[in-house]
């Protein structure tokens, strides 16, 4: 596709042809996505939606807005597999509501302990084992889907500001100045074990998947899955705090 030329001039050949030639990116993207899912959800089911995205993303697609089609593309593709994930409803209520729990154990006991607290202690602030609660952390590895997939941004790494809402009248960057909330997105990092860090490092900055992330720290994928979302509510949990402070303010 000429850089110059809108997709309204198209022929159908064209279209078909680059519809087949970003097929492989509807799939990477639906793996993605689909790694953090129950097995309940098909791959093939948010592939065949990705491919919706992809067909509205070409003919929709508008050079003069100085975006390359791969990358209006893989915005498409991933906004219809997110939004179809949310209108099915697939997480059972119990495994948000044990989500935001674990988020507000996380809030008490960082401003309790001044640090951020170790799973045992989480655990123990739930009143559960720590069996229970690293199963819980696996339960909520699909709830915090969203804009933590979204591409990568201008500085070459993917945006990790927008995932305390998903309602974008929510986000904090709505409450803060982005560039206060990503000093305070790296001091909530810099406290987090150096394991967690190192896989939030690989899976945002790097883009690696989660199996792979696994065979470089040597730990099983379910591991390295809870350690994910255990970072993600830690985030969560300190910058909805910083977000509740600045509206008491």
């Amino acid at each position: 596709m000429n850089p110059y030329q809108s997709s309204a001039t198209l022929t159908t050949e064209e279209r078909e042809r680059l519809i087949l030639e970003h097929l492989p990116q509807v799939r990477l993207i639906a793996r993605r996505i689909h790694e953090r899912l129950p097995e309940s959800v098909q791959l093939e089911d948010l592939v065949s939606t990705g491919i919706l995205g992809l067909i509205a993303a070409i003919d929709r697609y508008r050079p003069d807005q100085n975006v390359k089609l791969k990358t209006y593309a893989e915005y498409k593709i991933r906004g219809a597999i997110l939004d179809s994930l949310r209108g099915l409803d697939w997480a059972p209520r119990q495994q948000r509501r044990r989500s935001r729990m674990i988020e507000q154990a996380v809030a008490v006991l960082e401003q309790r302990l001044k640090r951020a607290p170790s799973e045992e202690e989480i655990a123990a602030e739930l009143g559960v084992s720590l069996e229970e609660y690293q199963e819980w952390l696996s339960e909520s590895q699909g709830l915090h889907l969203g804009s933590l997939d979204s591409g990568a941004g201008e500085d070459g790494n993917r945006d990790l500001l927008r995932f305390v809402a998903d309602d974008e009248s929510e986000w904090p960057s709505q409450v803060l100045e982005r560039k206060e909330l990503h000093r305070l997105l790296k001091t909530a990092i810099s406290r987090m074990p150096y394991i967690e860090r190192t896989v939030l490092g690989l899976y945002y900055q790097e883009e690696l998947t989660l199996r792979e992330i696994a065979k470089i720290v040597k730990l099983h994928e379910s591991r390295v899955s809870q350690l994910h979302t255990k970072a993600i509510l830690r985030m969560k949990a300190h910058l909805s705090g910083v977000q509740r402070e600045h509206s008491e303010a």
